[in-house]
């Protein structure tokens, strides 16, 4: 058994990231865990984990291969940023480089088959605390934007999780012509499909008819097998939404909200998720008029389940300082850290957002308090294995800043 200081950290690290390493237990002691779960926090705490699973938490006898004294920092569970297009998107003024979306898009449309577990974005994200991404796409020209899927932060070519996760659908004011189209278009094509599925149990289908993949899509929706998630603002649309899930019975989530608050009890009764960014504060059209710092602290304290989000590729970085000022604009701490790790993980169906036996050991320890903007990660561990810390801009600066007789930017 070795014991590894603080000072040893980086070479424990180093170890755990081999594929022999992985199958090895290591045990991360003398740390303030927040578990983000009934647990709550727990001081002087430890964590085991052994093939990329949590298998113990303040067990009575330490015993691993592998031990990191925390040194009383603070371990959390890693943060999941939700609908955002990391791996997506290189450079956004780059039209090459990104593929969140495409005119023909529709329903049926598979941002992961352009994932890119390489982009920069990725290492940069972990420097922020993330180790899970639900990533979406922009769609095209129709309601239907495509399908979610999940991705470990890691980098690896394996990384993603999941595909063909929620449906994300676009609803809200139009430059040209009615809101109540695309309203009435997601209506009829649940009326439709579920018409579709009742003729179909009574024999009336015909045997040797296959369901398109669209169908197959909206029956998934139906049977609560398939989430929908819907980016709205106008309380008006999000009352219809609660609507269409009352006579349907489908697994709604609201993304944007930016009216939320003036219907808060209305979405609590219906058990309706809200993902919103925290940092809109202004009203940005006439859907928008009730954004405020506050409405994470106000949908939380009027028991909705709130998902903290940025969006985009480059920005989830800074999901963590969304949260801090969350906090600050009145949303109880234990809450904001749930709103970015738990709540994700069940809405969107992840194993992991908690620190709990039999979850994946996915962790973070943090220098202080991750919502500080001073902060930094200090390790970082994905399914067990542990992370680079080391972004393109870290690797930019140290290029820049190096001494030599050589041309700025270039070195020996």
């Amino acid at each position: 058994m070795t014991k590894i200081n603080q000072s040893l950290l980086a070479l424990a690290i180093a170890a755990s990231t081999s594929s022999v390493a992985l199958a090895e237990s290591v045990a991360i002691t003398n740390v303030q865990l927040h578990t983000a779960s009934a647990q709550g926090v727990l001081e002087d705490a430890t964590v085991v984990f052994v093939d990329g699973k949590i298998s113990a938490i303040n067990p009575a006898a330490v015993s691993a291969e592998t031990i990191i004294d925390g040194k009383g920092k603070v371990l959390t569970p890693g943060f999941i940023s939700t609908m955002n297009t990391v791996g997506l998107v290189e450079v956004g003024q780059e039209k090459d480089s990104r593929d969140t979306g495409d005119e023909r898009a529709g329903m049926t449309f598979d941002p992961s088959l352009a994932y890119n577990p390489k982009s920069t974005t990725i290492a940069f994200a972990r420097k922020g605390g993330l180790t899970t991404s639900v990533v979406s796409a922009d769609g095209g020209e129709d309601i239907f934007v495509g399908q979610t899927f999940v991705a470990k932060m890691s980098g690896d070519w394996d990384s993603v999780i999941s595909t063909h996760g929620a449906l994300f659908v676009t609803l809200g004011a139009e430059h040209d012509g009615s809101r109540a189209v695309g309203m009435q278009t997601l209506s009829t094509k649940l009326e439709e499909t579920q018409k579709a599925l009742s003729s179909a149990n009574k024999g009336e289908a015909e045997e040797d008819t296959e369901l398109d993949k669209e169908a197959v899509i909206f029956n998934a929706v139906l049977a609560s097998e398939k989430a929908l998630v819907v980016q709205v603002d106008r309380a008006s649309d999000i009352m219809q939404l609660l609507k269409l899930k009352k006579q349907y019975g489908i697994d709604l989530v609201l993304v944007g909200a930016a009216d939320a608050v003036s219907v808060a009890e209305h979405i609590a009764k219906a058990d309706v998720p809200v993902l919103i960014d925290a940092m809109r504060n202004l009203p940005e059209s006439f859907d928008s008029l009730h954004n405020s710092l506050d409405n994470a602290a106000k949908l939380t304290q009027a028991g909705v389940k709130v998902v903290l989000t940025t969006g985009g590729a480059h920005s989830v970085y800074g999901l963590r300082y969304a949260a801090g000022n969350a906090v600050a604009n009145g949303m109880d701490y234990q809450a904001a850290l749930k709103s970015v790790t738990i709540n994700a993980a069940q809405v969107f169906d992840i194993e992991a957002g908690e620190v709990a036996v039999g979850k994946r050991a996915d962790l973070v320890l943090w220098s202080g308090d991750p919502f500080e903007y001073s902060t930094q990660v200090e390790a970082m561990w994905i399914g067990g294995e542990a992370q680079s810390m080391q972004s393109r801009l870290d690797k930019l600066r140290d290029r820049y800043l190096t001494q030599s007789d050589m041309p700025r930017a270039y070195s020996k």
